[in-house]
């Protein structure tokens, strides 16, 4: 009887395939990889080439903040002079350094004089003024194309307590550049360290 259950067990046991058939393999229809690690797979992802610290949205697209800046230009002149002194440089300087940080800003030079003498002289004087600083400008390095000058005469004086001090204000050339650009807002991680 022992030797019927032994051969009854042997049969039973080789008698059963222990092999267990292959799944089928399912054809991917989707691209469910994430080339750029922003945990937006590229099937859904539309922007393609997120920074790795960046905060995405549902399609992948990093979050912009817009920051904008101002800078100033305010020189002033001596009477019937067009000549920059020296201790403008700097801020003609920075406003170089400005516009070399924001590529796609423009300037507009905008001189004046004083209302002293003829009108139209004083126009010609106020565009020679813009002309020199735009000659500054390009000096330091900002292409004349970026580069606007207009004369405005003698058309705009300044305000003061006395003649003499407005006309010494009015001898100006002045602008305002705005730039502004967009910074991709960046994830917290424990491995973020603050800029100083």
């Amino acid at each position: 009887m022992k030797y019927v259950i032994t051969v009854l067990l042997s049969f039973s046991l080789f008698g059963c395939s222990l092999s267990v058939p292959q799944p089928p393999i399912a054809k991917q229809t989707k691209d469910l990889f994430d080339a750029d690690s922003d945990g937006v797979i590229n099937q859904r992802d539309r922007c393609a080439e997120t920074p790795v610290d960046a905060v995405v949205d549902n399609d992948g697209c990093p979050t912009f903040v817009k920051n904008s800046e101002e800078n100033n230009i305010h020189v002033l002149f001596a009477n019937d002079s067009s000549e920059v002194t020296e201790s403008y440089m700097e801020n003609i300087s920075n406003m170089s350094e400005f516009l070399a940080k924001y590529p796609k800003t423009h300037i507009e030079l905008k001189g004046y004089a004083s209302p002293v003498g003829n009108a139209a002289y004083n126009i010609a004087l106020s565009k020679r003024r813009a002309a020199a600083i735009q000659q500054a400008l390009i000096t330091e390095g900002v292409a004349p194309s970026r580069i606007k000058t207009i004369g405005f005469g003698d058309s705009d004086p300044v305000k003061a307590s006395d003649a003499e001090e407005s006309n010494a204000l009015s001898r100006r050339v002045v602008a305002q550049v705005v730039g502004s650009q967009g910074n991709v807002v960046k994830e917290w991680t424990i491995y973020t360290v603050r800029e100083n």
